[in-house]
């Protein structure tokens, strides 16, 4: 399996630029695979600058409906016209940072022939799912984050009903796939056990103190390999690196090959 990434937060290379946002290009035995769309068009512009064919995708899956895994959606769906695109069935609420700034998706495309719906658990292809883990017991509660929910005309804590993660399994590794993990990250690596997860782990505004380190030494306590980014925050993984052995970073036109 080949990971690239086509955007994220940061870039080394002088011919690839970043924002505020996640997409990765997945391509396994069988698919090719897009993994969220970042904020803008700029995931495509990168993939063409990789020499990368969007047009080619025959998976797409949205992590979670916030704009910035997810306001390249309609660039997409102008580049390939056949790629199912998996969104979970709460996407389209209305998602907000506290009470003034939406952060949600573009509504009017939640009727595209295009996107599918998933439920719990998706089934996408042999050894290909697709996780919510609403139903599973949480044991770490990291909370909202300052992020809403605006629901009957009353904004309440987000309880992120919308994330789904995206777990391909090949062989005997299990590779799993996390834009945010706004879950809990303690949680889904507990839940999941994965041999390697890629994702952010929604750190980017924890202090770097005891709290941090507790969470790095219960990461480090399982094999997984980690490959980080977005918003685990730049400092925070300079700070976890020390007590987590199999902690990577990854940044604009980084390869993963497993």
């Amino acid at each position: 399996m080949k990971i690239t990434t086509l955007l994220e937060n940061t870039t080394t290379r002088p011919n690839l630029a970043a924002e505020h946002g996640l997409s990765l290009y997945i391509e396994t035995a069988g698919h090719k695979i897009l993994f969220d769309m970042g904020q803008t068009d700029l995931f495509s512009r990168n993939a063409a600058v990789l020499g990368i064919d969007l047009a080619a995708v025959d998976i797409a899956v949205l992590s979670h409906g916030h704009y910035d895994h997810g306001g390249g959606l309609a660039r997409f769906l102008t580049l390939n016209h056949t790629a199912p695109v998996y969104v979970n069935r709460h996407a389209f609420e209305p998602h907000y940072h506290g009470t003034a700034k939406y952060i949600g998706l573009d509504t009017t495309l939640s009727e595209h022939g295009q996107l599918l719906y998933t439920g719990d658990i998706t089934v996408i292809a042999d050894g290909i799912t697709l996780h919510s883990c609403k139903q599973v017991r949480k044991h770490y509660d990291l909370g909202a984050f300052g992020l809403t929910i605006l629901e009957n005309g009353v904004f309440r804590p987000e309880d992120f009903r919308h994330e789904q993660y995206l777990l391909v399994e090949e062989g005997r590794r299990r590779i799993l796939f996390s834009g945010c993990s706004h879950r809990g990250i303690l949680d889904i690596v507990s839940w999941f056990q994965p041999d390697i997860l890629i994702g952010g782990f929604h750190f980017s505004k924890l202090p770097l103190n005891d709290t941090l380190r507790s969470y790095a030494k219960y990461l480090d306590r399982f094999p997984t390999e980690y490959y980080t980014c977005h918003c685990t925050g730049e400092e925070q993984f300079s700070f976890m690196k020390s007590y987590i052995k199999n902690l990577h970073r990854l940044s604009c036109g980084d390869v993963i090959e497993v």
